[in-house]
């Protein structure tokens, strides 16, 4: 911890130290990234006037590293943590120490439905990077502009929605080594896309996608799926899955008027192999037929998006826009005869339902005025769904819930000068399960002169209950764990402060960039021993949450490299308000990354390295229970583990080949170990390693551009 924190104060001392040089040897030539970005902005505005601090990342950074989805992606980013489940197949992120519910997932402003809610909790392996023109990413509370879960921030998907030429067609092949495991169709990861945009004429584009994914699982020491031993090693590591990814967008644009409707389709297949494996003996006929129950879970999203947006003869700016989304995870379970391959006792269910109706609305520049623009707007979402996993027996029956929130918002912004922009906000929220809600923000700008910025964000947000959290029932004469239908929403409270220095040293463009984040979350839920005597458990508003964090980030860019260094340290406590034997200190956890590009721009190449540095993150369980029936609290450590990527991106023919080649997890990380992990609590976990990745891993990409 001590060499933690040297690292992360000369991180420190280097950008005051070149906030104060730049400042002194190139004070009057400021470079400005004119990047133009959309989320919780009025209107598309460049990234110096938003009053957000927004972090992008661009088309090639996503061509750079080859990544097909958001989980291959957001892995190097500062504060983001990707969680994996082998088992489930699922990767999430944690947004400054809390998890994917605390934040939204945003595709052209629209939350993207998910198993079991709308905009948080998605699984990043089924968001596909295809027709993504660029991702933005906005740190701190949004929920006046975006709702409930929203607490930690957005991250917010831009499609793509023109094209330079008449006719764009693309067309790629991807092969990736897992780990070690390679075969043309039995191992590895197979992905095939292609990719076709019309500019039917000046006022209509259309464009159509499709991508398949086929990740054959991780073996590491088991033997897959025709395995027949009963030794447990039957199965993966790492689960088999394929997916199927189809979009199509159609644009109208004229005059100041703009329109436009995707329809995605989205289908996955994962395939779980039992380990435990029945010989099924036939002493008469001195024969084995041995079978083990199988599952297979298949996932079907549907995402109809309509927009619409212009300006009216005054001069107001509209937006309107209707979503309707489906998302249904089947599970298929049967009997398998793994020498036959045939199938007994086959049962077909559905295993996770979400069926949602969104829309949204705003109107602004209803005043001309230099010095004062509001926004006003409305959100309806109407959720209907169940979650047999979450839940557990209590819908088993295919139980529907359904969940109705209507808000009104409203928010000004404030030109006190040309350089101190102020915006307060206010959102009002009404719940058909919950107590409606106020909600609040107030962010500012100050453009401080040299290249200086200023920002900062206070605002409140709030978490709704999931399913397990709600439903879940678990009762027999060992256990009885049950969820509460009577929990309250919980409440967070953030302030981030950002400062950024633009400035030029010789040829190069320097940013410099130091944050401050605070997050407070009150009423928070976990698991609770409500009687002591028989022993149950119960879903209780019992926790607070609260984090402190400061950022350093760093780039300079030339012509032809850039080069990015930056250092993250974050203390978090949580705390059991009623648990008389809990620990409320703050404990630390470091992170630190790195990335460099240099392109050569004479031999169409582009070379990348990415590194990531998770340092030790340390928690407390509880791990047993005292003779009064109070939680005993040990401190759990999560040993520390770096992810590096690198690759090599070569361009043929004015870019009507692409060839990029690469390695993925070039340190070998797979299992990371937990310390003290190990109990028989309900709090607790009984894994003493957490499965984090599956090995060193190589790709080779071949994309075709053919452009009319």
């Amino acid at each position: 911890m001590f060499l933690n924190k040297r690292f992360f104060f000369f991180f420190l001392f280097t950008s005051v130290l070149t906030y104060s040089q730049n400042q002194k040897k190139d004070s009057t030539k400021v470079t400005v990234l004119d990047e133009v970005v959309i989320t919780g902005q009025y209107n598309p505005q460049s990234i110096k006037k938003t009053v957000h601090n927004v972090t992008v990342i661009k088309r090639e950074q996503i061509e750079n590293q080859a990544a097909n989805n958001l989980a291959d992606l957001l892995n190097f980013n500062l504060n983001l943590t990707i969680i994996p489940s082998s088992q489930t197949g699922k990767s999430t992120i944690s947004f400054f120490g809390l998890d994917a519910q605390y934040f939204n997932i945003l595709v052209d402003n629209i939350p993207l439905v998910s198993d079991n809610g709308l905009g948080n909790n998605i699984d990043l392996t089924q968001i596909n990077l295809d027709d993504i023109e660029r991702i933005e990413i906005v740190e701190g509370s949004m929920g006046v502009e975006y709702g409930a879960n929203a607490v930690s921030g957005v991250i917010n998907i831009i499609t793509k929605k023109s094209s330079d030429y008449k006719w764009s067609i693309s067309t790629f092949l991807q092969e990736e080594t897992v780990s070690e495991e390679y075969a043309l169709f039995d191992k590895g990861r197979h992905i095939q896309a292609f990719n076709i945009s019309n500019n039917i004429n000046n006022n209509w584009f259309v464009r159509l996608g499709v991508n398949r994914n086929d990740f054959a699982g991780f073996y590491n020491d088991k033997q897959g799926g025709n395995y027949y031993q009963n030794d447990g090693l039957r199965g993966f590591d790492w689960l088999p899955k394929r997916q199927i990814s189809t979009n199509g967008l159609l644009q109208y644009q004229k005059d100041n008027f703009k329109l436009f409707y995707k329809l995605e389709y989205f289908n996955e297949n994962l395939n779980y192999y039992d380990a435990s494996v029945r010989a099924n003996i036939d002493t008469q006929a001195q024969t084995s037929n041995p079978s083990a129950t199988d599952k297979i879970y298949k996932t079907n999203r549907f995402v109809n998006n309509l927009n619409l947006r212009g300006k009216l003869r005054s001069g107001a700016n509209y937006n309107a826009t209707l979503s309707y989304q489906k998302q249904i995870r089947n599970l298929n379970e049967f009997n398998y005869y793994i020498l036959t391959k045939e199938r007994s006792n086959e049962t077909d269910e559905i295993y996770q339902s979400s069926k949602v109706f969104f829309s949204k609305g705003s109107i602004n520049n209803l005043v001309k005025s230099d010095f004062f623009n509001f926004q006003l707007g409305y959100e309806t979402r109407l959720i209907s769904g169940f979650d047999t996993q979450a839940s557990g027996d209590v819908t088993q029956q295919d139980k529907t819930q359904k969940q109705n929130n209507y808000a009104f918002y409203g928010s000004s912004e404030i030109d006190l000068s040309e350089v101190f922009l102020l915006r307060p906000g206010l959102r009002y929220e009404y719940n058909s399960l919950f107590n409606s809600k106020l909600l609040a923000s107030l962010s500012a700008r100050y453009l401080m002169g040299n290249g200086f910025e200023l920002r900062g964000n206070i605002g409140t947000s709030y978490r709704t209950p999931n399913f397990e959290e709600l439903y879940y029932y678990f009762v027999d004469s060992n256990h009885d764990v049950r969820g509460n239908q009577d929990l309250n929403p919980e409440n967070g409270l953030t302030l981030f402060i950002n400062l950024k220095k633009y400035s030029s040293l010789n040829e190069a463009t320097l940013l410099n960039t130091l944050k401050f984040s605070y997050v407070d979350v009150a009423d928070k839920i976990d698991l609770a021993i409500v009687n002591t005597t028989p022993l149950q458990y119960q879903y209780i508003n019992i926790d607070a949450y609260k984090l402190w964090g400061i950022t350093t980030e760093n780039n300079i860019k030339q012509d032809n490299w850039s080069f990015n260094l930056g250092a993250t340290l974050q203390g978090i406590s949580r705390i059991t308000n009623n648990e008389i034997n809990a620990e409320n200190n703050f404990l630390y956890s470091f992170q630190i990354n790195t990335s460099a590009t240099y392109n050569l721009k004479k031999w169409q190449t582009a070379f990348t390295v990415l590194l990531k540095h998770n340092g030790k993150q340390q928690n407390y369980v509880a791990t047993d229970i005292d003779a009064d029936g109070n939680s005993i609290f040990t401190k759990s450590t999560t040993n520390s583990y770096s992810w590096l990527d690198a690759s090599l991106k070569k361009s043929f023919f004015n870019n009507k080949i692409q060839a990029t080649l690469g390695g993925r997890n070039l340190l070998d990380v797979t299992n990371v170990n937990v310390s003290n992990a190990n109990s028989e609590g309900v709090h607790t976990t009984d894994n003493s390693a957490l499965l984090l990745g599956y090995g060193r891993s190589y790709y080779l990409k071949i994309l075709y551009n053919l452009n009319f």
